[in-house]
Formats: structure tokens, sequence, C-alpha cells
């Protein structure tokens, strides 16, 4: 089936001038009426023989059915009058939008101070006195006047807020410290000698000289070694890794699909996969270190994100403007006992396939405790 034409209307239709033209198309039907009131009302001058040049009138039975052919016709016009009058209510009731007061126009020339009279038209027929009607609607308003100039453009916004930073880059490993070198053994201090008896007080003589220093004591026993203390706290013993190097192809949907990591696991009690190796439990609260990659066989225009305990963490997800084909990322976290981790791809833009590569580490992720 074809779609409908609209001509163009040129000029526009404005407001204004669409109220005008319904308020016009009221009149005009209103005028129509008056037209069909005044052909019923011959109709019965007909029927009467009332008409100039009629000599005979109807029987009383064509007057009856014309004048219920004249009812049912001034039924028909009442709902019409009911209509219009409701349609042009409306109308005057719509809200007015005035615009600014434009510029006043130059004073048109004066015309002449009386037209001239225009010749009478003849008598028309005289007809029944009809019903008077009901009280006709108040006139239209006039015209609005034009529009005035459009004012000066406003003054232009506030700059924007300045954009997010990126994303800052795991930091590297930090290197083992050196060993610290032992510190050689103290020797023993040597005995004193008992004071000699207390003499009188003579008087203050020379300055005597200074003997010569004692002999050096010897070494003492070395002390025997104590006993072994228990071994402290390790937080790294809860640990785990797993890979994917089967060149898995994924579906990847709108909302992340997670990467199964089958391959290589090696995990320390605590920590667990599911049945399909996508989520892993981690039974130990604590501080943790998670890093994962990511390597697929072409660019694509996805990112990559943790999702723990059902969420996507925002800190270890990489969302690339360009398509690329490596990822990964490092996190430091605290989570609560039995928490979830998955690693999971998700579209950029569209919906799409990501195959990942085969014989290496297509995707890997590692958990390590801190504390």
């Amino acid at each position: 089936m074809s779609q409908p034409n609209f001509p163009v209307i040129d000029p526009p239709l404005t407001r204004d001038g669409s109220v005008n033209e319904i308020i016009a198309s009221i009149a005009a039907e209103e005028l129509s009426l008056s037209h069909i009131l005044n052909a019923e009302g011959e109709k019965l001058q007909y029927v009467l023989g009332t008409l100039p040049g009629l000599s005979d009138g109807a029987d009383i039975e064509d007057v009856l059915d014309v004048n219920k052919s004249v009812q049912r016709t001034l039924d028909d016009i009442t709902q019409q009058q009911l209509l219009l009058g409701a349609k042009l209510s409306a109308v005057l009731d719509a809200p007015v939008f005035t615009g600014p007061t434009g510029a006043t126009g130059p004073a048109g020339p004066t015309g002449p101070a009386t037209g001239a009279v225009g010749p009478t038209g003849p008598d028309g027929p005289e007809g029944l006195a009809g019903a008077d009607g009901a009280t006709g609607l108040p006139g239209a308003a006039g015209p609005i006047g034009p529009t005035g100039a459009d004012g000066l453009p406003g003054a232009a916004g506030a700059t924007g807020a300045e954009g997010a930073a990126g994303t800052v880059g795991p930091t590297g490993p930090t290197g083992p410290t050196g060993i610290t070198g032992g510190t050689g053994p103290t020797g023993a201090t040597g005995a004193t000698g008992p004071n000699g008896a207390t003499g009188p007080t003579g008087a203050i003589g020379a300055a005597g000289a200074v003997g010569a220093g004692g002999a050096a004591g010897g070494i003492g026993a070395t002390g025997a070694t104590g006993a072994t203390g228990p071994n402290g706290p390790n937080p790294t013993a809860t640990a785990g890794f797993a890979a994917n190097t089967a060149g898995t192809s994924l579906s990847v949907a709108l909302g992340g699909t997670p990467i199964p990591l089958p391959s290589a696991q090696v995990f320390s009690a605590d920590i667990t996969p599911n049945a399909g190796n996508t989520v892993f439990t981690v039974a130990t609260a604590g501080r943790y270190r998670i890093s994962y990659h990511v390597n697929t066989t072409a660019a694509l225009l996805m990112g990559s994100r943790l999702v723990i305990n059902g969420v996507n963490n925002t800190a270890s997800t990489i969302a690339p403007v360009l398509s690329v084909s490596n990822y990964e990322n490092e996190i430091e976290v605290n989570l609560a006992a039995n928490s979830t981790i998955s690693l999971q791809l998700y579209p950029l833009v569209l919906a799409g396939v990501a195959v990942l590569i085969s014989g290496g580490a297509g995707a890997s992720l590692m958990i390590v405790r801190l504390s």
C-alpha cells in the first residue's frame, strides 16, 4: 500500500493562523446551516402555496410529510450547532502565547472620508417567520500582531567538567632484599683487682707515673643454643593458579561471559573451582593480590574484568577505545570468607565471538593471599 502524500503548505501555518483558519471554518459551516434553514423555510412556503407565482397549495398529508422532513432536518442542524459551539469554545479557550511586540509599522495612507453608496438589492421573497434562533457565540478575537525580531543570542554555556583520569597500570614486583652479614663476637672484660687499705692523708705529693695496663682477660665459653621457636603464620599458603590453553571459542554476550580455566590448576585447600571452572571460591578471609591475562587470536572491541561476589570490579576493568588482543591487570582487594571470583570478557558495542590462543596461556588467573 502506498504512503499518503501531504501537500507542502507555503507559507507554513503558524499557531495564530491555524486558530484563525479553524474559526473561519466554523463560520463557513454556520453560513451553510443558515442556507439549509432558508431552504427548509422555502420548502414549507412551497407546500403551503405562499411563494410568489404559485396558485395552489398542497393537501394536508403532503404538508404533514414535509413538516416531518423539516423537523428531522432541524434536529440534525441543532446537533451540528452544538458540535460547532463546543468546537468554537475549545478554540477560544486555547492558551495564547503572545510573542514580543514587533516594531510599529509606518502609518498607511488615509482613505476617503465617505465611501460610495452601493446599489440597493432587490427585495427577496417573503418567508415564513422562523423560530427564534439560539444566541450566537462571541466573535473570535482579532488576529495577533506579527512576531517581533529574534532576540540576541544567549551567553555561551559553562565549560563541561574535565573527564576522569585513565586507569593507572599495575605496579611491577619488588626485587628480593640482599642477605645481611653476621656480627663478629665481642671479647670478655678482664677482672678488677681488689682495693688496698686507705692510709692516712699525707701531703699532696707530685703526680706519680701512670701504671701499665693490666693483661686482657680470656674469652668466656659460648652459651648453649636456645630451642627453635614455632613457625609464624604464612599468608601465601592460600594461593591458586588456573589457565586455559585449549584455544576455547567464547560467545561473548552483552552482559559478559565468564572464561573457563580448566588447565594447569594449582590451588591451596581453601580455594575451590566450580564444575565449569569459571567461578573460584576463596574460603579464607584476608587481603589478596589477584592478577589475570587474556590473549585472543584476533583484535576485538571487547573489555575484560573480574567479577567478585557477583559484582563487576571497576579497578580490574580494561575497556580499550580500539580493538586489542591482549588484556592484563592486577589488583589488591579485601575478601570476606567464601568470596567468589570470575574472569570475564564483555562486548563494548555488540555481542560477538572471542577465540583464545591455544598451546599457550589463552587466559590465566592468579590469586595470592597477602595477609
